[in-house]
């Protein structure tokens, strides 16, 4: 381990992947999705409202791959509090240059920055029961198994997956509980406490109307009944990846859930894959995360937690310092682009903290220019 990389979990693993790629350049593929469930007022804090949750995976994946404009096609949301984490995520693709790729699994409109559409479809709200067809499910599944496999090819480092789907922590919770993982209590949000109570209220009416028995069913069934479209790609693209390069699953608790579900569909089909190979890397905030359980949640997913040790505490814009106080936390990859960063360009966290904050000026400066 380093100073600013941190094993929760699985810590003779880790070191091990970590040791193996240190040095080596990443490929981020950035899976974009969407779910009904995120329009809950109250449900997410990235979006302010309703309306902007149905364009926040829009606006980071044009952040994420050209940074400040000044007249961006889905300019960021505002946020309860805080700045996107694509403030993150960008600045290490863009100081680094780290290759993107970014996938549609299923949005309600088309991204504006190049991307291939895996032709899915926004879900419906968990509460339903039927968040997606099985059969959209079993096809995007089937794409993320022949795109690991491409990606993993391609890239003479590791594989990088990371997520934007607003809401996605209550999936991950349904999934996870689908799934037979005691994940009750121990997710994450946006929020600087987690909702719980109300996830837990959508999740046991979602599960309820699935009318599925534990045990007896294909994986991708909890996805239909209760998950979101990205969950099933990046599960597809961390098993056959693993079986010829290193992943690492960017994020927190929604990664938790792929790698569960990765784990429970090699299973079921009796795939090969590596384990070994696979590790989840997030954020301080969200591995120390007082108001969930990310640690617990980790062993009983059986899964390799990491997190980079970032701290906006002395920043000079109140934007970075509320992530110490809980809010936003993770997302577009941000805590698996710090430890890239670090592995990759020797980052130490004053040198995170100026990269970041050069481009939040830079934003900022954008943002007072067009309101003149």
């Amino acid at each position: 381990m380093t100073a600013f990389i941190h094993s929760y979990t699985r810590p003779q693993q880790a070191a091990a992947w970590l040791k193996q790629y240190k040095g080596k350049k990443p490929l981020l593929a950035l899976v974009l999705g969407f779910t009904e469930t995120g329009l809950i007022p109250g449900i997410s804090a990235a979006g302010a409202t309703p309306a902007d949750r149905r364009c926040t995976a829009l606006a980071d994946a044009e952040f994420l791959l050209r940074g400040p404009q000044v007249d961006p096609r889905f300019p960021l949301p505002p946020l309860q509090a805080g700045a996107s984490p694509t403030f993150i995520s960008r600045a290490v693709v863009a100081d680094l240059g780290l290759p993107v790729t970014v996938f549609n699994a299923g949005l309600p409109q088309a991204p504006s920055v190049p991307c291939i559409d895996l032709e899915g479809l926004p879900a419906q709200c968990l509460s339903s029961g039927r968040a997606l067809p099985p059969t959209t499910v079993k096809r995007l599944w089937q794409l993320g198994l022949a795109w690991g496999e491409q990606l993993a090819a391609a890239n003479e480092g590791y594989l990088m997956l990371g997520e934007c789907v607003v809401g996605g922590t209550t999936t991950a919770l349904a999934v996870l509980l689908g799934l037979g993982i005691a994940a009750e209590g121990r997710v994450n949000s946006s929020h600087p406490t987690c909702n719980h109570a109300q996830k837990r209220s959508l999740v046991q009416t979602g599960l309820a109307r699935a009318k599925l028995a534990a045990q007896e069913v294909d994986p991708l069934a909890w996805v239909a009944a209760v998950g979101d479209p990205m969950q099933p790609v990046i599960a597809g693209m961390a098993l056959a990846a693993s079986r010829a390069t290193g992943v690492l699953l960017a994020g927190g608790t929604q990664m938790l859930a792929v790698y569960a579900l990765t784990r429970a569909l090699a299973d079921y089909y009796q795939m090969d894959w590596n384990p070994q190979q696979v590790v989840v890397g997030t954020t301080r905030w969200v591995a120390e995360d007082t108001t969930g359980d990310t640690i617990g949640l980790a062993q009983a997913t059986d899964a390799c937690l990491l997190a980079a040790q970032l701290d906006f505490s002395a920043s000079r814009f109140s934007q970075l310092r509320v992530y110490e106080q809980g809010f936003v936390k993770e997302g577009v990859g941000a805590g698996g682009c710090a430890i890239a960063a670090h592995l990759y360009g020797g980052w130490d966290q004053a040198q995170m903290l100026q990269s970041i904050e050069a481009l939040l000026a830079v934003q900022m400066r954008l943002e007072q220019k067009s309101l003149l």
